[in-house]
């Protein structure tokens, strides 16, 4: 069984990933489109209203002309809503219909381990496997190629954007992104690298919990009922401190992301108004540049969560994969199993 997540979501939804990549470039026009729109309404419908205007060779007044952008601005966002809904649906879709199959594959790799193997793996570790600790990857799967594009991409509009109204504005507002994408994710790789070991003793708390239920005969007969619930201690302690250090780690990282966040708007409004004052700047284009950073924000943190996502599902996927390769599986050929239910 292949260890590297990514091939295996290239490997069976590929087409499909690739439909997402394309739907996901078809929406960037219209995001542009959308934070140009509202300069456009200050600078020229508001601050600067003449008695006629044409639009498409159209004449119109001055009310008419405001009404118009703003209708054109509505439908704009009705668009961009209308993608990302359909985005989202798109990668929920994928995300379960390869939980489905990875489900599946587990399942026929199970019933082809051989007979000594299931005196070494507890029923339980089993079934809690397939049903629950698959469960998260639905969400990474659909995620693990239209997202970094989709929010990337974003990024990259809203930047060229701000670079477009006024070059130091746009450096203004990328200044402190390499700050973040160096410090953010290494901060949170320790903190899957903590998940990772918080999993592998749930895992050995699940089997102790299956041997002393399978032996609670000999375990009353003899008399080691608080030596079992000593272990239980030892184990519930381990996985309560490996879950504090989390929580702290992960609330420090997101203090950390909104404090430097929240420096950018400063430097904005100071530069920014200095350059309004000098008159090397519309108030249109100031506004709009706020409004553009503030959706700046949004895909950024989109992409912080996606690397730790990234991180977590790679994590867990090598080890439902180590789980169910055991050495002396068979992976000879074999009889096709049944097509999954489309």
């Amino acid at each position: 069984m292949n260890r590297n997540i990514f091939q295996f979501i290239w490997k069976h939804s590929g087409r499909q990933q690739i439909l997402l990549a394309l739907l996901t470039v078809a929406s960037f026009p219209v995001l542009y489109a959308s934070l140009e729109l509202p300069k456009i309404i200050i600078n020229r419908a508001l601050s600067d209203p003449q008695p006629e205007r044409e639009i498409f060779g159209v004449a119109m007044g001055p009310v008419t002309y405001l009404l118009v952008l703003c209708f054109t601005f509505l439908a704009l966002v009705l668009a961009n809503g209308a993608f990302k809904m359909r985005i989202n649906t798109f990668k929920g879709v994928v995300g379960e219909r390869q939980v489905r199959r990875l489900r599946f594959i587990l399942l026929d790799r199970m019933l082809r381990f051989p007979l000594p193997h299931f005196s070494k793996v507890s029923q339980g570790e089993l079934i809690s496997t397939v049903a629950s600790e698959t469960e998260p990857l639905a969400g990474f799967i659909g995620d693990s190629f239209a997202q970094p594009l989709y929010q990337g991409g974003t990024m990259l509009t809203i930047l060229l954007f701000l670079f477009i109204q006024q070059p130091t504005i746009g450096l203004v507002s990328v200044a402190l992104i390499p700050v973040q994408a160096y410090i953010i994710p290494k901060l949170q790789l320790k903190v899957k690298l903590l998940g990772k070991e918080r999993v592998r003793k749930v895992r050995q708390l699940s089997e102790r919990i299956g041997e002393s239920v399978e032996n609670i005969r000999e375990v009353r007969v003899n008399g080691t009922v608080r030596y079992v619930l000593a272990e239980f201690s030892q184990y519930l302690g381990s996985i309560y401190w490996i879950r504090l250090e989390i929580y702290k780690r992960k609330y420090f990282v997101k203090f950390l992301n909104n404090f430097i966040n929240q420096i950018t708007p400063f430097f904005l409004f100071s530069i920014g108004g200095y350059l309004v004052l000098q008159g090397n700047m519309t108030i249109g284009a100031l506004v709009a540049a706020l409004s553009a950073f503030k959706d700046l924000t949004a895909p950024w943190k989109e992409l912080l969560d996606y690397y730790q996502n990234m991180i977590d599902a790679q994590i867990k996927y090598e080890q439902i994969a180590e789980q169910f390769s055991p050495p002396s599986c068979s992976t000879g050929p074999r009889r096709r199993p049944p097509p999954l239910p489309t």
